[in-house]
């Protein structure tokens, strides 16, 4: 069935959006909900129903404008979320493509301000960071300081500057132009990848093309895990790739951690006098909170980062690299090869083209 949202023409939508979905009932309905209402520019939405064994594909044909594919089998090497997303690009008929996760729920709006967005800054990839919703204890601890840290590693700033060799994209978010997303191989490119967006932005940016990122509360939220195993399982599959040395960073952070401890301690010990151990406890507690506000969190989460998750994603990065070093991630019922990516840290060669709009 070829089923196309509201405002889409028959023959000519402007945007295709492609949305990956395994085993996603808990959060498909608002997503599509926020994207089948859409104004302000025609577009399809096709949702990829990967394998799911609970009611995600029963609620993607409840939504008549929506199209429906099913992912059908996995071809060896991909990983499953390639795979659907690579299946939605082919059936897709719009000259921009927006990849986004079926966690996300969209602004009234946001497609066609993110259209007008890229073509503005002539960018050929657009990718956004969406609000990050937070609800359980852990949710609210870790969050935001693994992303004060990716906002360190990939500063928004350095990905939009077409000088800087700088590339990353969020998979939650990407709008690219089907003449980039071909002309750099699509997700075929990188079938193995499991942090397949950074991949992604990696290769358009080597081609020359342009990529503007950017947090984007205004556009898009989500909410990525709704329990702590999904938060470990996920995270598990993705820091130590994000980061060129994760064992180093899980060290640094629990060291930043423990300094006010330390020092309190010494002091009810009774080996500290004077007033200074508390000028170090608040100077080294401010800057934790300062380290971590960079995540643009509400201050509670800041605070909550500082004193909780700290520790806990020293943790996750550790668990991470173990995984990978021993080569077997699992993430929704599949296991993968660990370590399939180059090095995060690693310089784009550029060349040069005489097209590209964004994505």
């Amino acid at each position: 069935m070829n089923r196309t949202a509201t405002e889409t023409s028959p023959t000519t939508p402007q945007v295709s959006v492609i949305i990956p979905a395994r085993n996603e009932e808990a959060s498909l309905g608002p997503c599509l909900e926020s994207l089948v209402s859409q104004t302000g520019v025609p577009f399809e939405v096709i949702v990829v129903n990967d394998h799911s064994t609970d009611r995600t594909g029963e609620i993607a044909v409840s939504f008549p404008t929506v199209r429906v594919i099913e992912a059908g089998p996995l071809p060896a090497g991909w990983t499953g979320k390639n795979n659907a997303v690579a299946i939605g690009a082919r059936a897709a008929r719009g000259s921009w493509l927006l990849f986004t996760d079926a966690d996300t729920v969209h602004q009234p709006g946001s497609l066609a301000r993110a259209v007008a967005e890229a073509e503005e800054h002539h960018a050929d990839l657009l990718s956004y960071s969406p609000e990050q919703i937070a609800v359980t204890f852990w949710e609210m601890a870790v969050l935001p300081v693994v992303f004060a840290e990716l906002a360190r590693q990939y500063p928004p700033s350095k990905v939009s500057d077409p000088n800087s060799p700088a590339a990353a994209a969020n998979g939650q978010y990407i709008l690219i132009t089907r003449e980039a997303y071909d002309a750099v191989g699509g997700h075929a490119s990188v079938a193995t990848s499991i942090l397949e967006d950074v991949a992604l932005a990696r290769a358009v940016k080597a081609s020359g093309r342009t990529i503007r990122f950017r947090y984007a509360a205004d556009a898009v939220r989500t909410r990525m895990y709704r329990n702590f195993h999904q938060l470990r399982e996920g995270w598990t599959k993705n820091l130590a790739l994000l980061f060129p040395h994760p064992g180093w960073l899980a060290v640094k952070t629990l060291l930043l951690w423990s300094l006010p401890w330390i020092v309190v301690c010494l002091k009810i010990a009774g080996l500290l006098t004077g007033a200074a151990w508390c000028e170090i406890v608040l100077a080294t507690i401010g800057f934790q909170v300062f380290r971590i506000a960079r995540a643009k969190f509400r201050l509670t989460m800041t605070l909550f980062g500082a004193i909780f998750g700290m520790p806990m994603f020293a943790y996750l990065v550790v668990r991470s690299k173990r995984a990978h070093d021993g080569g077997h991630v699992s993430w929704k019922g599949r296991t993968y090869e660990g370590k399939t990516e180059p090095p995060v840290s690693s310089n784009i060669k550029r060349t040069s083209i005489t097209s590209g709009k964004l994505a």
